[in-house]
């Protein structure tokens, strides 16, 4: 909780204390001012204005206050009514009328309930800016000492390009003479792109660790607000204070929420007011100090073009996800806290993992070792990395699911469709693990893993991926018959058709449409009725021929899919080695 500033707290002292006096002081008044009025009663006050002894009387607060001739002070309650006025004047009796709001005390407390919003106010401003909230303008921005960053280059896996591109700047940070001399200067900014949980932020903080100096850590939402100029506040606060510690290390991340496309519609004068604040920061920073901006994003197309440009961001550096060199380094940094068994490969695990980012990667070693440790044991085993790949894939498991014995065959029909025609395509992925566990959303799966990475996709992949998607309901059409089919299809005719309209709208995979691009671009799809309809018929014949395909591969292996289903039935989970050897027995055969 941070500590509340000394001369805060003398103030609020002395502010309190000047209130309570002030107070102490009106009550004393008061009581002195009625201590020196004799109270009376209404017939006595008015029995002495009968007998002449009552110069003057005023009507003041609900009261009269009477003078009388000998200059005594009286008071009374006294109503002020036509009859009483007509009595004292005939007795020639000066009358007044004050509109008195009390006595000092009363005045005091009136001025109280007319200044208490404000009061409430400034307690609520002084105690925001106690907390560390920025409310009028000050930085968001955290300060991390170059001890404290605890992160170097050595820590950061599966990104060596991204890591050899900020080598020069962390060497400009720590001489930067060397670089003036030679008449060069360091990138003002650094745009790292890329995936999410890609380590962007873990490279920033490397660098500042490397380079052992100051790192400042901002995210760009802390900058937008409703009040038109606290961004553009906090923008200047948050570089000078960076300038005040130079050299060092400013990063921003997610950038796109600050410094997004200035004129679209969702933009408004404060959001535009702080970008053109970041800009006018970034053109003077080498004035101020050797300071170097790193920022993040994953949707660098949403930035502005004045962001982007030479001299404000003049290096983008793009933090792809791994490849499987890079996840096996990965997880061999992550798996260096944990004991591993003997059967535990990183490289399997790595092959395994297609598409995995770093932090992926991170959460799938974290669920091996909670594996292990929901099994009482504190070496985590191969089957405990293969138990963390499937809750990452396909979910939980759902033991408790209780499945008919028909929807049982249905499910395992409809996998083993998926499973056998993947296995007769030869351009499909290999296949890794068919179940009818239920996990997640599904009650079923069979789980394809590439054998490496892949940069580009053929055609005849592409078909391929959409025959073994169509293989599900192909195969419940073939066992039970077209009324019986199911609702389980659904995900695999969606993934399916998005296929599908890509080959045809992005890739020009379509006789038909020919190689024209009608995926839209910034100003959205631009293309006619008469084409959307023939890109809508096209992407139907696509996955028809997919359909049928598929029809053609399951009732040529009618006897593979009843195996595999009945496999599946009894064992639950096959691996992708014995789904072969029920496919093709005869392999077995000729193995013994």
């Amino acid at each position: 909780m941070p500590q509340i500033p000394k001369r805060l707290v003398a103030a609020a002292a002395v502010v309190a204390g000047l209130l309570t006096a002030w107070i102490a002081f009106a009550a004393w008044w008061d009581y002195d001012a009625r201590q020196a009025e004799e109270q009376a009663t209404y017939s006595v006050l008015l029995d002495k204005a009968t007998q002449g002894e009552v110069a003057s009387i005023t009507f003041s607060g609900g009261a009269a206050h009477a003078t009388t001739a000998d200059g005594k002070r009286l008071r009374a309650l006294m109503p002020v009514t036509d009859e009483v006025l007509k009595e004292l004047r005939a007795r020639k009796v000066a009358i007044t009328f004050e509109d008195s709001p009390g006595g000092l005390l009363d005045q005091t407390v009136g001025v109280l309930e007319k200044l208490a919003p404000f009061l409430i106010l400034g307690l609520l401003v002084a105690g925001l800016a106690v907390s560390g909230a920025p409310f009028l303008g000050g930085g968001r921005a955290t300060r991390i000492r170059p001890q404290d960053t605890g992160t170097v280059f050595a820590d950061v896996a599966g990104v060596d390009e991204a890591k050899d591109e900020l080598r020069e700047t962390v060497e400009f940070l720590r001489d930067p003479r060397r670089f003036a001399m030679a008449g060069a200067r360091v990138p003002k900014g650094i745009l790292l792109v890329g995936p999410p949980g890609t380590g962007k932020t873990m490279l920033a903080k490397a660098a500042a660790g490397e380079a052992g100096v100051p790192f400042f850590a901002a995210s760009g939402s802390d900058f937008v607000e409703m009040f038109v100029g606290l961004g553009a506040a906090r923008v200047r606060s948050l570089f000078r204070t960076a300038r005040a510690n130079a050299p060092c290390l400013l990063f921003i991340d997610e950038i796109d929420a600050l410094a997004g496309k200035r004129g679209e519609s969702n933009s408004h004068s404060e959001r535009e007011q702080t970008l053109n604040q970041l800009l006018v920061e970034m053109d003077g920073i080498v004035e101020g100090g050797d300071v170097v901006v790193i920022a993040a994003t994953n949707r660098a197309e949403m930035l502005d073009p004045a962001v982007t440009r030479p001299g404000r961001f003049d290096r983008h550096i793009h933090v792809a996800l791994p490849d499987v060199s890079g996840r096996e380094a990965i997880l061999e940094v992550h798996a260096g806290r944990l004991k591993l068994a003997p059967d535990v490969c990183i490289r399997t695990v790595a092959r395994g993992t297609p598409g995995f980012s770093g932090a992926e990667l991170a959460n799938l070693t974290n669920e091996a070792a909670l594996s292990a440790a929901r099994n009482g044991r504190v070496t985590v085993t191969s089957a405990d990395f293969e138990s963390a790949k499937d809750r990452v894939l396909m979910g939980t498991e759902r033991r408790s699911l209780a499945l008919s014995d028909h929807e049982r065959r249905l499910t395992a029909c409809h996998e083993a469709g998926h499973a056998l025609v993947s296995l007769l395509c030869p351009e499909a992925d290999p296949i890794h693990k068919a179940t009818i566990i239920p996990r997640g959303r599904a009650l079923g799966m069979v789980v394809r893993l590439p054998e490496g990475d892949r940069v580009s996709v053929s055609r005849a992949k592409l078909m391929a991926d959409i025959a073994v998607a169509m293989a599900g309901r192909a195969a419940e059409e073939l066992v039970f018959g077209q009324d019986a089919v199911t609702t389980g299809a659904e995900a695999d005719f969606r993934a399916a058709t998005d296929l599908a309209r890509r080959m045809v709208t992005a890739w020009g995979m379509s006789d038909t449409i020919g190689f024209v691009a009608h995926a839209g671009g910034e100003s959205g799809p631009l293309r006619s009725e008469r084409t959307a309809w023939h890109i809508d018929e096209e992407i139907r014949r696509i996955t028809d021929e997919g359909m049928e395909r598929a029809r053609q591969l399951l009732s040529g292996n009618r006897a593979a899919l009843d195996r595999i289903a009945r496999a599946l039935l009894e064992q639950e989970t096959l691996t992708g080695d014995e789904i072969g050897l029920l496919a093709h027995p005869e392999r077995a055969t000729e193995a013994a």
